[in-house]
């Protein structure tokens, strides 16, 4: 079976790199028209629709600070006028540890920065494209969320972690909410997925050793294997589906 995405518009937000640099390349190989997002590499996001449109398919770059609204607002305008049409397919990918910190340590401005690039950008992009899937009378919004929202996280990462756990819980009332417009609200909770700069800042050799060596089918996830799960759930085939998160950790952590 083919997985057809033609005539759809897709944003990936974070899509300049990483996990979310897959899953933009992995839509587009599929048919659909990519926003790639990016908000301080520029560069990199333009090599990615540069990648995209060699390969035959099509993609612009479009900035935001997923942390405000107006820049959000501006996107989305920015991106419907693009490819004139509503965003069928929603990435929530951005998002951001920012650094580790104790408890006892926590600032406020801190725990703004991480609950804001965590959840608010999924809540207010959400918003946004709503009215559009409502008009077409489907959609798909895919949230990236965390193993850490189900364990805590590691060592100073208790906020973010909490952040992860408000998108699941978030985008379960979503589902609620639009099911009965046909949009579909789903989370991807990866594991540890290597190659992307999130392990190569926060976490050391012997972490990442130590980690590998408790995943059962031996290995540390890679980018791809969370965008081939983004693209099932970006799908048909996944039309029953709602309200539900996707482990991806080779069965690092199992429900």
């Amino acid at each position: 079976m083919t997985i057809d995405l033609h005539g759809k518009i897709a944003l990936v937000t974070g899509s300049s790199s990483g996990i979310g640099r897959d899953i933009a390349k992995t839509l587009a190989s599929a048919g659909a028209q990519v926003a790639v997002h990016f908000r301080s590499k520029r560069e990199q996001a333009e090599a990615v629709v540069q990648e995209i449109t060699d390969a035959g398919g099509k993609a612009a770059a479009f900035y935001a600070d997923v942390t405000h609204v107006d820049e959000m607002a501006a996107m989305v305008e920015s991106i419907e006028a693009t490819f004139g049409g509503s965003i069928g397919i929603l990435v929530n990918n951005a998002g951001n540890l920012v650094k580790r910190v104790q408890n006892e340590d926590m600032s406020e401005e801190h725990y703004n920065q991480v609950m804001d690039v965590n959840l608010k950008s999924c809540v207010f992009l959400s918003k946004l494209v709503i009215p559009g899937m409502r008009r077409q009378g489907s959609g798909k919004i895919i949230q990236l969320t965390s193993v850490a929202a189900h364990d805590g996280g590691g060592p100073g990462a208790s906020i973010y972690a909490a952040s992860k756990a408000a998108v699941i819980s978030y985008s379960k009332g979503l589902a609620k909410e639009l099911a009965p417009d046909h949009v579909n609200v789903n989370c991807i909770s990866p594991g540890f997925i290597g190659q992307t700069a999130f392990h190569d800042t926060f976490t050391s050799n012997e972490g990442r050793t130590a980690t590998v060596a408790r995943i059962p089918l031996g290995r540390e996830g890679t980018p791809q294997d969370v965008a081939d799960t983004a693209l099932y759930l970006a799908s048909s085939l996944s039309n029953y589906v709602t309200g539900e998160t996707i482990e991806v950790n080779g069965g690092l952590f199992m429900r």
